[in-house]
């Protein structure tokens, strides 16, 4: 998984892109980076309180703190499997909780039908395994030479999202450069983009629409989430793309602080 590497010539990749972030998103917020590392980072105080959702915890990078989690961290079960650090969601009757639930025992959250359809959604999804003891969070203009970012993450307003949408589709022949698949609000931004670097056609992955997150983000934000060889080819197509046009500048005027 290339990332940016200790050369000059990456820390200009990096400059490039908050130049052309700006040139034609204006102040809209810089993306988060993901990555596993060896090296566990120093890290900004987080929630004490047992199995804390982990998208309650990204406003602190989105304001350039970093964050760095490894299967001590005390975040939900559901983080632990899709961060790679659990192959199972270590949940007693979590068919159930997905589900209906069961009366006087178990609440459930009611986002399938039934326990016997969440089990085999849940055999579609083959467990990540981390390969490293950490996964950092930081904010793009916080990497170090030495970071290797593998996923870069958006959390951004509806006409960043379509932007970014449309510039995933910019080089693609196929119409699904960017997918939506079902699921948590961290397995948006980590489980699926990392499941896409596999592949040789890396899609990027649309998110944040999991109800019991959708509190710690803005109300009219969704996630992007691309693998970083996507989020490269997205950079470099930048400036002969629709970014240019008129079409692009109207929705600026309308939604993006900066010149137009």
């Amino acid at each position: 998984m290339r990332g940016l590497e200790e050369n000059s010539t990456d820390e200009k990749t990096c400059h490039r892109f908050i130049s052309l972030w700006r040139k034609y998103f204006g102040d809209a917020q810089l993306p988060m980076t993901v990555f596993f590392s060896d090296e566990r980072a120093q890290t900004a105080a987080t929630s004490d309180e047992s199995g804390q959702c982990i998208v309650a915890e990204l406003p602190l990078v989105m304001e350039g703190k970093t964050l760095c989690y490894s299967a001590e961290s005390r975040i939900c079960r559901g983080a632990k499997r899709y961060l790679g650090f659990a192959a199972d969601v270590e949940m007693p009757n979590f068919n159930y909780f997905l589900s209906y639930g069961i009366l006087g025992k178990v609440k459930g959250e009611r986002y399938k039908k039934s326990p016997e359809l969440v089990r085999e959604s849940v055999k579609l999804s083959p467990p990540l395994r981390a390969p490293k003891q950490f996964m950092i969070f930081k904010r793009w203009d916080k990497l170090s030479a030495s970071d290797q970012p593998e996923i870069v993450v958006f959390l951004a307003g509806l006409d960043t999202i379509a932007g970014l949408f449309t510039l995933a589709n910019f080089d693609e022949v196929e119409p699904n450069a960017v997918i939506c698949p079902f699921g948590s609000g961290c397995s948006s931004i980590v489980y699926h983009p990392y499941m896409e670097l596999r592949s040789p056609r890396p899609r990027c992955v649309l998110g944040m629409f999991d109800i019991s997150a959708r509190p710690y983000v803005g109300e009219d934000s969704l996630s992007f989430a691309a693998p970083f060889p996507k989020f490269q080819r997205m950079v470099d197509n930048m400036s002969e793309s629709f970014l240019g046009t008129g079409s692009w500048k109207a929705l600026r005027r309308r939604s993006l602080k900066g010149p137009p």
